[in-house]
């Protein structure tokens, strides 16, 4: 048996038929193609993030063909799941993932029932792992996965949208049911999956992402007193700087990343 821990943001899965579910989104993620990250054995390298009692590592442990391994911060779990799934042993990182190094060699594929608590931090962890990422699929409080997935003009359209999107094609799958867990949760779930994409072509990435945080953070205001520091005050005489940051395309962000002042490094 096992505990459920409130500070650590536990509600497990307990819905057979959306784990399966899930994992069968995983299954169609994973690549198929023959070439191999060199040192490796295989091409479809997996990491379960936040493995619990194992509501969807049995099924994960059930994929052909598949390095598999998971992240729990929880020792009891960690004990709980190499007693109960013995092919465990050997596969599972005692530590938070936001503390984890790249877990594999070449690209691989993220899978997790995130922890509500720092869902949102995970999510910026991707965008470290993302030149090494086929693609992430997470169940998320269904808040975050629609923030994530908002496209301009849209009221929750901010600073997670547009990083993401930046970077990520964000696929909103499903909702899942709050009586689907133990506990169950005081707000409703959904499924999200992010798949990479090319670059945009910004002038640099840190450039970008300073931009794109400084207008959301005053983001009631118009764009030209939100990003005022950042524009030389002829650039900020353009007619563009009159629209507030929810209105901006990730594009729009992209192309006034080459209006900036350099950033001094």
């Amino acid at each position: 048996m096992y505990t459920l821990k409130k500070s650590l943001g536990q509600h497990f899965l307990r819905d057979e038929n959306i784990s399966r579910k899930i994992v069968d989104v995983v299954r169609q993620s994973l690549p198929s193609g023959e070439d191999k990250p060199e040192g490796s054995d295989s091409v479809r390298q997996l990491l379960e993030v936040g493995p619990g009692a194992g509501a969807l590592t049995k099924y994960l442990l059930d994929l052909e063909g598949v390095d598999f391994r998971a992240v729990e911060l929880d020792e009891e779990k960690v004990r709980y799941l190499e007693g109960n799934y013995p092919a465990l042993r050997g596969k599972i990182v005692h530590a938070s993932v936001l503390d984890l190094e790249k877990p594999f060699r070449g690209r691989f594929t993220v899978i997790g029932n995130f922890p509500y608590n720092i869902s949102t931090q995970i999510l910026f962890k991707m965008l470290d792992w993302k030149d090494d990422l086929q693609a992430m699929i997470g169940m998320f409080q269904k808040e975050v996965a629609q923030r994530v997935a908002a496209p301009s003009g849209n009221k929750v359209y901010g600073v997670l949208s547009v990083l993401i999107q930046a970077f990520f094609d964000v696929e909103y799958l499903f909702e899942v049911h709050e009586q689907c867990f133990n506990p169950p949760p005081k707000v409703k779930s959904a499924v999200i999956r992010l798949v990479p994409r090319e670059a945009p072509g910004f002038r640099d990435e840190r450039s970008f992402f300073l931009l794109v945080k400084t207008a959301f953070n005053q983001r009631r205001k118009t764009l030209r007193n939100a990003v005022k520091p950042l524009f030389d005050a002829e650039a900020l005489q353009d007619p563009f700087f009159n629209k507030r940051a929810e209105q901006l395309s990730i594009d729009d962000f992209v192309q006034l990343t080459w209006k900036m002042r350099p950033i001094n490094q």
